[in-house]
């Protein structure tokens, strides 16, 4: 059994953690920051500046769970306690399907542990177009390398699974360039589960490496507790007022939770952070950039039945991937995209697939045959790919309006032919991009697979559209006036309020996000932890 740093820590009783659904009061604390979230932004934050010395006070919407006797690798279990809407979170016209992670370490704790640095053409393009020109490929070297240590990413030398060899394999045939993903994780058993949760800790999510850190610090840690708004006065933040939820984390509990401190820092996500300032005064938001550009990596899906065992359930998720489709165009031209592999587990194979009835079942019967691979489109970088926006709904809470235009549908349609170009090439007898119009048996041929593709109606609902990656609504920029934040992640308006994840990207990455987000914000809560002790920090120092 792995070591369980969450049940230790609580059983020292150094720890300061309250679940708000059983509070029987209200809740007042004092801080010097606060930090909404716990992901991504929001643990390294919070290690950083703990370990400064500073009083940390952490709000976190879903709970805390003991890695290694919680996380049962059964996706009934783990949708509904460790995704935002129990992994059904879509876009407002109910077109795409968003997968985020809701508990302390947030998505960190479910994804897949793929860690790239931001691309330079992405950093270059941020310095041209949003001002950020101190983000160059040097100057963020060290924060990565800072990031990768602290988290362990390293090169993954262990055999690629069949699924992903499949996507190395018919890349070689093709021509078309691959490499191997890093990964961050330490004594991976290769169970193939990421996505549920890691039952032996093996994944550096932030629930077993920055958040037990910030603990062990003096943080404090409020979990089952939605931040609702930014209060203020005198043109600064002074509070987050927060209301308890339920133990099933779904309805507020009547409870309310006001955390008072001198700094503050979302790190909700791309739609949560968002949300909370558009809930809040409206001086937050003078040139209505909250909430806009909002980014997904829209993703579409080709399955494909093999001639051998595939069991894309076995080992790590995502080993291969290929740039070859990023790098041979221009970044603001033809939207790109990179070819990677999804895990494969029966339920949510099972409401991705199309079909109904006798159909659906002769698929899944084949379940151990099926080889999937994806593409993620890099939106963001062309006029005609501007995102979406992050609106409130009746009740308060958020929800990401995100039309599809032509321009991307273009380059959905070019992705999935080369998807299914590239599975005929691995050897695939059918090839079923993921589309309404599509029976269940697909193409017999790379030819008949063209010719369909080529004709496919490209719609909202018909073509099966999800991403796991979200990015803006929150976007860093020199002028006020285009971003909502300066490039160290400040309010253009607000000098003691911060952004620290994902929300902050002007664009989407064109990679999996992760690690883009631990060294920007390693970057940026370095800055805010010396500026409020006066001396410089290291985040890696004893």
């Amino acid at each position: 059994m792995a070591k369980d740093v969450i049940a230790e820590g609580l059983a020292s009783g150094r720890w300061k953690v309250q679940d708000a659904s059983q509070l029987n009061t209200d809740l007042e604390l004092t801080a010097d920051v606060v930090i909404v979230g716990t992901g991504a932004g929001g643990g390294v934050s919070a290690e950083i500046l703990a370990k400064a010395g500073l009083k940390v006070v952490l709000l976190e919407e879903g709970a805390l769970h003991f890695a290694s006797r919680d996380f049962r690798l059964t996706e009934a279990n783990a949708y509904p306690n460790l995704y935002q809407e129990s992994a059904g979170r879509q876009t407002k016209d109910k077109g795409i399907t968003i997968l985020q992670g809701r508990a302390v370490g947030g998505s960190t704790v479910v994804n897949w542990t793929s860690s790239f640095r931001t691309p330079p053409s992405t950093l270059k393009y941020w310095q041209s177009q949003f001002g950020l020109k101190a983000l160059t490929v040097e100057s963020m070297q060290p924060w990565f390398e800072k990031a990768e240590k602290r988290l362990n990413v390293i090169d993954w030398n262990v055999e690629p699974n069949v699924n992903n060899t499949v996507l190395k394999l018919g890349a070689d045939r093709l021509g078309i360039s691959w490499s191997h993903i890093r990964r961050n994780v330490n004594g991976c058993m290769n169970l193939g589960y990421c996505g549920m949760g890691c039952p032996v800790n093996a994944k550096q999510s932030m629930l077993v490496s920055t958040i037990p850190s910030a603990l062990d610090k003096g943080a404090v840690l409020v979990t089952r507790a939605r931040a609702e708004r930014i209060v203020m006065q005198g043109g600064k933040a002074q509070a987050i007022e927060a209301s308890a939820m339920d133990g099933r984390g779904i309805y507020p509990s009547g409870r309310k939770i006001r955390v008072l401190a001198k700094a503050f820092v979302l790190a909700g996500g791309s739609i949560n952070t968002p949300g909370l300032l558009l809930r809040s005064d409206e001086g937050l938001n003078p040139y209505q950039r909250v909430g806009k550009r909002t980014f997904l990596h829209p993703v579409n899906i080709s399955g494909a039945f093999m001639p051998f065992k595939v069991e894309g359930w076995n080992g790590a998720p995502q080993s291969i991937y290929s740039d070859h489709f990023l790098e041979s165009q221009p970044i603001d031209g033809p939207i790109g995209y990179k070819l990677e592999v999804p895990p494969l587990h029966p339920v949510l194979t099972a409401i991705t697939m199309t079909g109904f009835g006798a159909k659906h079942r002769s698929v899944m019967s084949r379940f151990a045959q099926l080889q999937v691979v994806l593409s993620l489109l890099r939106d963001g970088f062309h006029p005609d790919s501007p995102g979406g926006n992050v609106e409130l709904k009746r009740d308060g809470t958020p929800v990401l309006d995100y039309p599809i235009t032509d321009f991307v549908w273009e380059g959905l349609r070019r992705s999935y032919l080369t998807m299914a170009e590239l599975q005929f090439a691995a050897g695939a007898t059918r090839v079923v991009p993921i589309h309404e119009d599509i029976g269940v048996e697909g193409y017999s041929s790379w030819a008949e697979a063209k010719r369909g593709i080529s004709e496919l109606p490209l719609e909202i609902l018909r073509a099966k559209i999800v991403s796991a990656h979200v990015m803006g609504g929150c976007g860093m920029s020199a002028d006020p006036r285009q971003g909502v934040v300066d490039v160290n992640g400040r309010h253009h308006q607000v000098d003691n309020l911060y952004v620290f994840d994902g929300s902050a990207f002007p664009t989407s990455i064109g990679a999996n996000p992760q690690l883009s987000i631990y060294g920007l914000v390693a970057r940026n809560a370095s800055r805010l932890a010396g500026q409020l002790i006066g001396r410089p920090v290291d985040w890696l120092a004893a």
